[in-house]
């Protein structure tokens, strides 16, 4: 397995990972699905991603930027983080937190925040033993499926 930076080239298969958990899956609320073209122009445009590699095949991907909008939240960041189904529980989802943790703390960012959808306790866990503690519950905040979901933040001070 090889983390490394992704450059504009790897946009549609990040793309694609991330439309596979969008279409597939209630762990995100959005049902808008992820272009190549402007997930390109993100990392022209200095945001930072991570891709996960296997045997030479893109497999996974991490992100992260600013938690919200303002000059107050500069320093409070949000990651993503999208792993191909059947390559959960070879650390992949580990190394890509480790980059995205790494790479904010060097930009000098403060706090990196997770929003997880209550019915993910997969990510929850994962989240969990990466050092990130529990920070509430917003109650049917998601809407997806004709169902509603709730959002669990969790946090981790870097």
């Amino acid at each position: 397995m090889i983390i490394r930076p992704a450059s504009r080239t790897d946009a549609p298969k990040i793309a694609e990972i991330w439309n596979e958990m969008i279409t597939g899956t209630l762990f995100t609320s959005t049902t808008a699905l992820k272009e190549a073209s402007s997930i390109a122009g993100l990392i022209a445009q200095g945001q930072s991603f991570f891709v996960a590699e296997v045997e030479g095949e893109v497999v996974g991907f991490s992100t992260f930027s600013q938690f919200r909008n303002g000059p107050g939240y500069a320093n409070s960041m949000e990651h993503s983080i999208v792993i191909r189904e059947g390559f959960s529980g070879q650390k992949i989802g580990a190394h890509l937190m480790e980059a995205v943790e790494k790479k904010a703390l060097s930009d000098g960012h403060r706090t990196m925040i997770a929003g997880i959808s209550s019915v993910n306790s997969r990510a929850q866990a994962f989240h969990q033993k990466q050092g990130y503690v529990y920070a509430g519950t917003l109650k049917d905040v998601g809407y997806k499926d004709d169902r509603w979901l709730d959002l669990i933040l969790m946090q981790k001070m870097l």
